[in-house]
């Protein structure tokens, strides 16, 4: 089978969305680039993200020619394939419908950090893009020209794009985003909360990328 490994990681980082809660049913979608070939890994349209076997996946080219599967390809394909064609570091890519996350999405507001979690594995304010219809290139062109040197980004009105050095970690960082989402919410609910400040969370993010896991 083609991609073997790269196929069992995209369709683990699929059925976790909604395990952790990021989507329901086949709303979302998370891909994988091959770092030898170039050949991109991506969830086929419409199905259950928990549903899905290795040999469901499309495999396309980073011009979106179908090399394996028989399947069409998800709705967001197209700005996958633009993120990967412009970030050569990313090789991982998750887009979720997380509801705390999609809150500020929908209101058009950038995500402050407040907590130590949040400024360990972000160091900055989480981006809100312009709106983008969806289908085309155009989500992949904000995700582009907005995230900075952020690993996720806010879509208006639509969700959320994180992007890593594998599926995996763009994974870890939606989970990790929607936590910040769901506690800056709430927090604010009680009156209003101010976020750390950049000192702070410049300092957290050194000491996370020094310090935190396994060498």
């Amino acid at each position: 089978m083609l991609l073997k490994e790269i196929r069992q990681e995209v369709v683990e980082a699929n059925a976790a969305l909604p395990e952790s809660g990021l989507v329901k049913w086949s709303s979302g979608n998370a891909s994988a680039r091959d770092p030898q070939s170039g050949l991109i890994a991506i969830k086929p349209s419409g199905f259950r993200c928990d549903k899905l076997k290795p040999e469901d996946l499309v495999i396309t080219d980073l011009d979106g020619n179908i090399v394996d599967g028989s399947l069409k390809p998800s709705v967001d394909t197209q700005s996958h394939l633009y993120i990967y064609n412009h970030r050569d570091d990313v090789h991982g890519i998750v887009h979720t419908h997380s509801p705390f996350a999609t809150s500020f999405a929908v209101r058009g507001e950038s995500l402050p950090i407040y907590t130590t979690t949040g400024a360990a594995y972000f160091g900055g304010t989480i981006p809100i893009s312009d709106f983008a219809v969806i289908g085309e290139k155009e989500i992949g062109k904000e995700v582009v020209a907005k995230i900075g040197n952020n690993l996720a980004i806010l879509m208006r009105n639509h969700g959320i794009f994180t992007i890593g050095e594998t599926v995996s970690k763009a994974l870890v960082t939606a989970v990790y985003l929607e936590e910040e989402a769901e506690c800056a919410h709430y927090a604010n609910l009680r009156g209003k909360v101010a976020p750390l400040s950049a000192e702070t969370v410049k300092a957290s993010r050194e000491w996370f990328l020094a310090s935190y896991g396994q060498k």
